[in-house]
């Protein structure tokens, strides 16, 4: 997700270089306002209160223990074509992490989700991915190429992000991190980095309720 710089009206450009650049801007607006941003999971407005923006990165959230949002209790099938409840993951911290193959930020976050999941697998850790407005082909060739071990539910209609909308709007890529009580305890906007989503993991494990 990305967002465009605002720009200036340029002084005593001819007229029809001036129409030329308007329609260059245009366009370049419209591309960056689309982003990988897609379907019922595209709004990005906070929860209200009890949240904390975590230093240093321009979209991690951290929900303080008593004012965390309820996650829902959303159900589905996998890309391997098997049956998955968020709800029989109670009891352990969940890193759920909604992303597409042809999103590009979501290729570039990929590697750190991938490495993220073994190094706190034997924590009890347990990661889950939505692939959003996607083909089943695709998203597998994206699982392979990142070397990814865990389950991804398929979700090509948003029904599974419009349930999420709800308690925590986000955006495609977005990770939330779900404490063992079902409560989303912290929320990344955009693509996560190693060391960031690390930390946000640990926090949540020392302030689950």
């Amino acid at each position: 997700m990305h967002r465009m710089p605002r720009l200036g009206r340029p002084a005593a450009l001819a007229s029809p270089r001036r129409g030329a650049l308007t329609a260059l801007l245009a366009v370049l607006v419209s591309l960056a306002a689309a982003g990988c941003e897609g379907g019922a999971i595209a709004a990005d407005t906070p929860a209200s209160s009890g949240q904390s923006f975590v230093s240093g990165s321009y979209g991690a959230t951290f929900y303080q223990p008593g004012s965390r949002p309820q996650a829902p209790a959303v159900t589905g099938t996998t890309l391997a074509g098997r049956p998955l409840s968020l709800r029989s993951y109670r009891g352990h911290i969940v890193v759920l992490n909604f992303w597409a193959s042809w999103c590009a930020p979501c290729r570039e976050e990929a590697p750190a989700l991938a490495a993220l999941a073994r190094h706190f697998q034997s924590a009890g850790v347990r990661f889950i991915g939505v692939d959003i407005q996607d083909n089943v082909a695709s998203a597998e060739a994206f699982v392979r190429t990142f070397g990814i071990g865990y389950p991804s539910l398929n979700d090509p209609g948003d029904q599974i992000a419009l349930a999420f909308r709800a308690a925590v709007p986000a955006a495609i890529p977005s990770t939330l991190v779900i404490d063992g009580s079902g409560r989303v305890a912290a929320r990344i906007i955009d693509g996560v980095t190693y060391q960031g989503l690390k930390a946000l993991i640990t926090q949540v494990a020392a302030k689950s309720i």
